[in-house]
């Protein structure tokens, strides 16, 4: 297994990324963190976690530098720039794609969040790349246009307690031309820190993974 912290060149800058590659994976999934989060988010590290016992690979991803995370924490004024968030991905993509270890993998995007936005973007920019999403208590409404465009099979994960963000996923899925799936965590709210519920979401979000080296992740919308 390759485990190792990475730095992503981004302009003359740097990203830094905790990767983690089972030596049997056929896939990687690219975490996309949401408002005033980073790749230490502990539901998302947990999530990783699940995904890497399940053989998948995994890129926790700072979407900002370290001088904007400083300047963000006072201002907030990176972590709802939705379009930036999402061109952040596309280089994360592309550097999967230049990488020894990541070349050959295929490339699945997990969202939470305001991440489930530029997940999306960026999946509408590389659809030879990006092979499936993933939501987590996403805002995909915040996609825009770039929802249309999607090609990669989307699951959306919403708490059945959050109903403000699952009228928003019913809203941005009926404008998904690709196929896609919401599927309601009972009893959960937004952050799924209820018993069990952040491990429902952890299984859900490998098994539409793992498809990825069978049939292509998710099936028809239901």
């Amino acid at each position: 297994m390759l485990s190792e912290q990475v730095e992503l060149p981004i302009g003359e800058d740097t990203l830094s990324g905790d990767l983690v590659v089972p030596g049997a994976a056929g896939t990687v999934v690219l975490f996309a963190h949401g408002s005033g989060s980073s790749r230490h988010s502990p539901r998302n590290r947990a999530i990783a976690g699940h995904l890497q016992r399940s053989g998948l690979g995994t890129l926790l991803l700072d979407l900002l530098t370290r001088q904007e995370e400083r300047a963000d924490a006072l201002s907030a004024a990176y972590r709802f720039d939705v379009p930036m968030l999402g061109r952040r991905l596309v280089t994360a993509v592309d550097w999967l794609g230049s990488q020894p270890a990541t070349a050959r993998l295929t490339v699945g995007l997990f969202g939470a969040s305001t991440g489930a936005a530029a997940a999306l973007r960026a999946a509408a920019r590389r659809p030879e790349r990006v092979r499936a999403v993933v939501s987590r208590g996403g805002r995909p409404d915040l996609a825009g246009a770039s929802l249309g465009q999607v090609r990669a099979p989307v699951l959306m994960i919403v708490g059945g307690l959050d109903g403000t963000v699952l009228e928003l996923n019913r809203q941005a899925a009926a404008r998904l031309a690709a196929p896609h799936r919401i599927a309601v965590v009972a009893g959960a709210g937004h952050l799924f820190e209820e018993l069990g519920a952040l491990e429902e979401v952890a299984e859900l979000t490998a098994a539409w993974f793992r498809e990825l080296n069978g049939t292509g992740a998710g099936n028809a919308p239901g």
